[in-house]
């Protein structure tokens, strides 16, 4: 079985004893399903699946509901099981075709805990944005992405002392053994034509084959058109034309999205839903441009610049060109690698946590990546060929004063080397980025330290 990340936020869940529901939040087509059912397999005696899309009638079992009770009554009773006092998980799959469910949620989770609650689905940052009014305590929401490089890496079988090694360099600054080096950036290659959809990486496993893998991903390519028109019938030819679109744009020199692209549009303005979408169905992950690199960065961001990557860097490849698989496998160099580099980082970036943003002034040029780390601006370089020491823009922006950047970071395709203030990487090296999370409790009473226990 492929090994997920976030495994180890169910086992949280399962030690937390249903104090609160659980909402695995993705696109399609990242796992969500799979892992769940994996998880109530290995830590539940009995596990209950309601399918509100596949289960006839499953959305009137929260219809006319006098309490918490009757509900209990009428699942155990159309699932036809027993649900049993501390160890019967409830798996709510597809939630979005039934909201009302959700209204209930937080009666049945403060009901001391009896049962354990996962709810799961597609599409919900369009069709659940109420889900978010669900008093704290009672639901908490975590983000499912496709495969980051370290899960591909595993997933194909190589062995976690090779990512440990790239670690151990990764903190100290210091090149990684060459044989070692050029093991994980033919594996990142390799990545970039696979990507980190389950399904497709489980048709590598499984086969070995190539053709089989594209085969896979244009299958959910054409699943996520087909979203695209089941919910959102009135905007579904602009927003399958924006989808459309999404490759070509990349693969232009600055990749910005311009919406004139799209057929009969002018401005952005008139595209806006259509993006938003996208980015809410998890199907596209948008970087926006920001006035001035300094924190926040949110402050600064202009909606109606950004770029727009694919979701998955597999089905970018899927998209871009038939026959650009081989040459990116045979190590050919003449590739324009942009594209699906920028778009690898963008992905990873997400799923570790981070906001992506992007700089671009007549003053410095244009900085490919910009991320807030920490309370502080970390610039971003990513470099496909062997001039990756050459950034006009980014020596620019770290020589003002008015911002004071302290480092940056250039990913490349060579092996590690400090400079002092500029750290190049090899892009591999991408899967190390973290934002670090707030700790579980911070104490602050005026005039004394803050205390993080």
């Amino acid at each position: 079985m492929i090994y997920r990340k976030i495994s180890k936020r169910l086992e949280q869940f399962y030690l937390d004893r249903g104090k609160s529901a659980l909402l695995i939040d993705g696109a399609r087509q990242v796992g969500k399903t799979f892992i769940i059912e994996e998880f109530g397999r290995t830590h539940y005696e009995s596990v209950v699946k309601i399918d509100f899309v596949k289960m006839k009638g499953a959305t009137k079992l929260f219809e006319d509901v006098d309490d918490e009770s009757e509900i209990i009554s009428r699942i155990s009773a159309f699932a036809k099981k027993p649900l049993i006092e501390g160890r019967t998980l409830v798996f709510l799959d597809e939630i979005q075709e039934c909201p009302e469910a959700v209204t209930y949620l937080k009666y049945l989770v403060r009901d001391d805990g009896r049962y354990h609650y996962i709810l799961s689905g597609s599409l919900l940052g369009i069709e659940l944005k109420n889900i978010r009014s669900v008093p704290v305590g009672v639901l908490d929401e975590e983000k499912m992405y496709p495969l980051d490089f370290e899960e591909f890496v595993l997933a194909t079988g190589e062995s976690p002392g090779l990512i440990e090694s790239a670690r151990d360099a990764w903190k100290a600054h210091k090149p990684l053994a060459r044989v070692l080096h050029d093991r994980l950036k033919k594996l990142f290659r390799f990545y970039l034509v696979v990507g980190g959809m389950p399904a497709v990486v489980q048709r590598y496993v499984d086969t070995k084959d190539i053709r089989r893998v594209i085969a896979e991903q244009r299958k959910i390519i054409v699943d996520y058109r087909k979203d695209i028109s089941k919910y959102d019938e009135a905007n579904s030819m602009r927003i399958r034309e924006v989808f459309a679109r999404l490759a070509p744009e990349l693969n232009k020199k600055n990749k910005r999205f311009f919406a004139d692209s799209v057929e009969q549009v002018g401005r952005f303005d008139r595209l806006e839903d259509e993006f938003v979408w996208l980015r809410e169905a998890g199907v596209a992950i948008p970087a926006y441009g920001i006035a001035e690199p300094k924190v926040p960065l949110v402050l600064s961001q202009k909606d109606n610049f950004f770029k727009l990557f694919a979701n998955d860097v597999g089905l970018l490849s899927a998209m871009l060109m038939d026959g650009i698989q081989v040459r990116v496998l045979n190590g050919e160099t003449d590739i324009n690698f942009g594209s699906l580099y920028e778009n690898a980082v963008a992905q990873e970036l997400t799923a570790h946590g981070y906001s992506v943003k992007y700089y671009n002034s007549s003053a410095f040029g244009e900085i490919d990546f910009v991320v807030e780390d920490d309370g502080i601006v970390l610039p971003i370089e990513v470099k496909s060929g062997k001039h990756y020491k050459r950034h006009r823009a980014l020596a620019s922006l770290m020589g003002s004063a008015e911002y004071n950047i302290r480092s940056a970071l250039v990913l490349n395709d060579d092996i590690m080397t400090d400079s002092g203030r500029i750290f190049y990487a090899p892009i591999y090296m991408m899967m190390f980025l973290k934002k670090d999370k707030l700790p579980d409790a911070m104490v602050y009473e005026i005039g004394k330290p803050l205390q993080i226990p």
